[in-house]
């Protein structure tokens, strides 16, 4: 069964700036329209058109880098309009076509989909060091008062054993904020107690792990932060939740977002500006509201998928339901494969499979 999605998938990309039909798919794969359609969202977790929508809509953020005409764009990938383009743009990335083109902000990637990859293709190799020793070589003015925020343990140890960034500070935010419930003041007494308990671990064992290595960020004051932050879900709410205790803590430096691939490192840089992402914190993980203010296109993409996965019928539990038969360590393999914009780890994969099952 793969096998043939695979070939689905490699005609719906041989044919992505088509007009596309779902007869033409089935007589191309022998097989009936609504056949195709069940096992390719049975087997990717997604919808065929939806599919199209994302692929079609990433693939034309290149083109926008690329300062194409948003009018070419659109009729290449067979919008009737600009204006229809622009619509399922600003649905998807949170900005229209040009905000985007003249702003040069990080998308998350729709990768076109490969069934069954080899290997740990998900998991960034920080040991290829060339995109931040580009980065250290273009900002040297990173390494005096400067503190860099990795997203996790392994990150955080190998860019301050390589010192990766010179003589800068290094942190690591050892957390998962996309699970759990939360509180309005970050890192408070509150914040610590909630957190724990949703961890089920003891308050001194979280603050081991996850306050006390913040502590240059509480305790020193610096001229510069750069967040190391991926662009899947999981990474972006982690960002949030620092962006907004920076907010609440007053800091007034400079803040560079450094988002990334997990299995590209490719760093797009952002110079960021607070005003508005502890009101956003407060509606998206306390209230479990949409935000009303504009965001990046990462995190905007990000908040969406984390208010879906709050869903019980989200698309990644259908995809465990409709595959219960699989064991937990293969299953887990094949969400890495297919979500990896929501960026759950093994824990987080094996408390929502035991949830389910």
């Amino acid at each position: 069964m793969n096998e043939q999605i695979q070939l689905m998938i490699d005609w719906i990309e041989a044919n992505l700036k088509n007009k596309f039909s779902l007869d033409e798919l089935s007589n191309y794969m022998g097989y009936s329209p609504y056949y195709c359609s069940f096992k390719f969202h049975q087997v990717t977790g997604i919808s065929i058109r939806r599919y199209i929508l994302l692929r079609r809509l990433y693939l034309s953020t290149e083109d926008l880098a690329n300062n194409k005409k948003i009018i070419d764009i659109a009729f290449d990938y067979g919008y009737s309009s600009q204006e229809a383009y622009s619509r399922a743009f600003k649905n998807v990335f949170g900005i229209n076509p040009k905000e985007l083109q003249v702003n040069k902000l990080p998308v998350q990637s729709v990768v076109k989909l490969t069934i069954n990859k080899n290997g740990e293709w998900y998991k960034m190799n920080i040991s290829k060091k060339i995109e931040v020793e580009k980065l250290h070589r273009d900002r040297s003015e990173f390494d005096k008062d400067v503190l860099h925020i990795l997203n996790g343990q392994v990150m955080y140890e190998e860019f301050k054993n390589n010192r990766l960034m010179g003589d800068s500070d290094y942190a690591p935010f050892n957390e998962a904020m996309c699970v759990h419930a939360t509180s309005e003041q970050i890192f408070a007494k509150e914040f610590i107690t909630i957190r724990a308990a949703g961890h089920h671990e003891p308050v001194e064992g979280y603050i081991k792990k996850v306050i006390a290595p913040l502590a240059n960020l509480f305790n020193k004051e610096y001229e510069c932060i750069v967040l190391w932050f991926g662009e899947d879900m999981f990474c972006q709410m982690n960002l949030l939740t620092i962006l907004s205790y920076l907010e609440q803590s007053g800091y007034e430096g400079k803040i560079f977002l450094n988002s990334f691939r997990e299995d590209e490192f490719k760093v797009n840089q952002t110079e960021l500006t607070l005003g508005h992402y502890y009101s956003v914190y407060k509606e998206v993980m306390i209230n479990h509201t949409k935000p009303t203010n504009e965001l990046i296109p990462v995190m905007y993409q990000a908040i969406n998928i984390y208010l879906e996965m709050l869903h019980d019928d989200n698309e990644v539990v259908k995809y465990i339901s409709n595959n219960n038969d699989l064991s937990t360590k293969e299953l887990i393999k094949r969400l890495f494969e297919l979500f990896p914009t929501v960026g759950y780890g093994d824990l987080q994969y094996i408390e929502l499979i035991n949830k389910v099952r």
